[in-house]
């Protein structure tokens, strides 16, 4: 913003509140235990609403499809690499293909989980959470034979070295969002519109929008494995969505293509062809499955 405003160079002109969520500060339980939605942005609406802040910047994975009402969320910055990576002590293993049956996996991702599980369900997938270093200890401690980080968090922490490999859609289709930082404000503030509509990004917004679009279609909550991922090929956006259960034995995916100013038209489309053809029963069970119930599965 300084860059593009001089008039927000003067010392003062800008305050940085940096403030902590519940998602934050309780991590010795899965983020589909502590209720999933808001649980990285209630603590900044709340600010935001109040008026204690001007705008807030976030993880645009963490957050929900509804907004509270009177805000926003109009700018993405330009989108840091997208894809998950793959880390194993020493580098012994190279990819998820490479992990021996039994292998145990450390990751908090319902969404890895299932994609993990799909792949051999012999592997064995526990709770990992907490910040980056704290995982990568527990990696060299042995607690768990590899770990899967999005490579945007690396790369942001000058930390991608530690990546064994980088996995490809293939081999771990990634979250909605995922390496998209949104910026909010209040809908009616003018001043900040005007600030943070000029760092927008028109691509990677085009992107988020359609596949916060597919989320919106699956009403999916923090029970349900979703990925959903949209890029600009050849002036097409092209898009790949898939949900499954916890344990990766039902996986429904979908590939589809439009123009860029159908977006949002796109991912929603493809969400709810995904909830047609998943069916209600698939959704009764994610919604009647208790965090116990579904954590059961993943560590059986």
């Amino acid at each position: 913003m300084q860059e593009k405003f001089p008039e927000l160079r003067e010392d003062g002109s800008i305050e940085i509140c940096v403030m902590k969520t519940q998602g934050d500060m309780i991590l010795d339980k899965s983020l589909m235990e502590l209720g999933g939605k808001g649980l990285f942005t209630k603590e900044l609406d709340t600010a935001l609403l109040g008026n204690e802040v001007d705008i807030c910047v976030h993880s645009l994975k963490d957050v929900p499809t509804w907004l509270p009402e009177g805000t926003v969320l109009p700018c993405t910055l330009p989108r840091e690499d997208t894809n998950d990576a793959f880390i194993s002590k020493d580098g012994k293993y190279k990819s998820i293909s490479d992990l021996p049956d039994g292998a145990v996996v450390g990751t908090a991702s319902l969404r890895r989980q299932a994609q993990i599980l799909a792949k051999n369900p012999t592997l064995k997938c526990v709770n990992f959470r907490g910040n980056v270093q704290t995982r990568l200890r527990k990696l060299d401690d042995g607690v768990v034979d590899a770990t899967l980080l999005a490579i945007a968090g690396l790369k942001r922490m000058g930390m991608q070295d530690y990546a064994t490999s980088v996995l490809d859609w293939e081999e771990m289709l990634p979250a909605v969002s995922q390496g998209a930082i949104g910026i909010q404000c209040r809908s009616d503030d003018t001043r900040a519109l005007n600030y943070i509509e000029a760092l927008n990004h028109k691509e990677t917004r085009i992107c988020v929008e359609c596949e916060r679009a597919f989320l919106e279609a699956l009403d999916g909550n923090c029970k349900t494995p979703i990925a959903g991922q949209a890029r600009v090929i050849n002036g097409e956006l092209v898009f790949r969505g898939l949900i499954a259960m916890p344990d990766g034995t039902k996986k429904y995916e979908i590939t589809c293509a439009g123009p860029l100013e159908d977006a949002a038209k796109l991912g929603f489309e493809a969400g709810a062809k995904l909830k047609a053809d998943a069916g209600e029963e698939f959704f009764r069970m994610m919604v009647e499955m208790s965090p116990q119930q579904v954590l059961g599965q993943l560590t059986k």
